[in-house]
């Protein structure tokens, strides 16, 4: 996949934006949590193709509603489309939002089994998820059709979740920001500055979810660092401080409170964790520890250390496939 991924880049050569530098907002570490005064963080549970019920649907969105009257932020529910309606009563009156998990680019017509946007907000739906790495995968959905869903999404008046990320073999080459920065550029094709105040990123190491390999917090936290430099080069650095980020790599309540002391993670997309109500509160109702900007610098060194064996194993391929991106798309690192 990952040299795939570098002869589609060949074709994008001239699109400066795909390689901004992660040094564009060292203002970003002062404090870990102080940025988000303007950015509320944002829970959101995909509950994929789960659960096997109305019943129990009904069962987890209460529990869910129950839970989140003291939360900080916000938080929503992504539920399957027969759910909808039903989920969206319970939700009603509460702090959580209803989202759905998909959705279709025109509004009527013979697309069966498509949903469109029109029906989705007759039901309440005030979220649509995009270019989730499932949808990539087992769907083939392609950035092209990505970018005309959130479009869609977008230009209908809800907010967009755009799921970005790399797999494990791109991330064994050192390319998971060259990807973000790929799936940012095009995912986001044809929307202002203006409109993203309708957009959330979720970045999901698809190489962390659902396999048991963890991506620590500080592998997130640089990952988020440089899709907000991102933001920051193609639109500017207001709208890159206004972003909001979603960690979505297996979020659990054990790892939540120290993935929320990062200054650039801003909420989680979660999974598996969602569909037990009990896990779902305490990960809403995080405990974001007061980490300052010195040790969140003392503690990224480890993520250099676990390069070296990496590189080892690849024999160079690593520095050989940045190399050969840089020369690609250049680089202002």
């Amino acid at each position: 996949m990952g040299l795939k991924l570098l002869v589609a880049l060949a074709a994008f050569s001239g699109a400066s934006a795909f390689a901004p530098s992660t040094s564009v907002l060292p203002s970003a570490r002062r404090s870990v949590r102080a940025s988000l005064a303007m950015r509320d963080s944002y829970m959101a549970g995909n509950w994929k193709l789960n659960p096997e019920s109305l019943d129990d649907a009904k069962a987890l969105a209460k529990e869910v509603v129950e839970a989140s009257s003291d939360m900080p932020g916000e938080s929503a529910v992504f539920v399957p489309f027969p759910y909808l309606g039903a989920v969206g009563d319970v939700l009603e009156g509460s702090k959580v939002q209803l989202g759905a998990q998909d959705c279709y680019i025109e509004a009527k017509g013979a697309y069966t089994g498509a949903v469109s946007m029109g029906m989705l907000k007759s039901t309440g739906v005030k979220a649509v998820l995009a270019g989730h790495s499932e949808r990539r995968s087992i769907f083939g959905e392609d950035d092209d059709t990505i970018n005309k869903k959130v479009l869609t999404i977008i230009e209908s008046g809800l907010d967009c979740i755009l799921c970005i990320g790399e797999t494990q073999e791109e991330y064994d080459m050192d390319l998971n920001n060259e990807v973000c920065a790929l799936q940012l550029a095009k995912g986001l094709q044809g929307v202002s500055e203006e409109m993203l105040s309708k957009v959330i990123i979720a970045y999901e190491p698809v190489w962390a979810i659902g396999t048991g390999k963890v991506a620590t917090p500080e592998i997130a936290e640089s990952v988020h660092a440089y899709i907000r430099s991102w933001f920051a080069k193609a639109y500017s650095k207001k709208a890159a401080e206004a972003m909001r980020i979603q960690y979505g790599g297996s979020v659990t309540p054990e790892s939540v409170d120290e993935l929320m002391a990062q200054p650039n993670i801003d909420g989680a997309l979660v999974g598996g964790a969602s569909l037990v109500g009990e896990k779902f509160a305490r990960i809403m109702n995080y405990k974001a520890l007061d980490t300052a900007a010195a040790p969140v610098e003392e503690k990224a060194a480890p993520v250099e250390q676990k390069a070296a064996p990496v590189e080892e194993k690849n024999g160079g391929k690593r520095t050989a496939i940045k190399e050969f991106w840089e020369k690609l798309v250049g680089s202002s690192a």
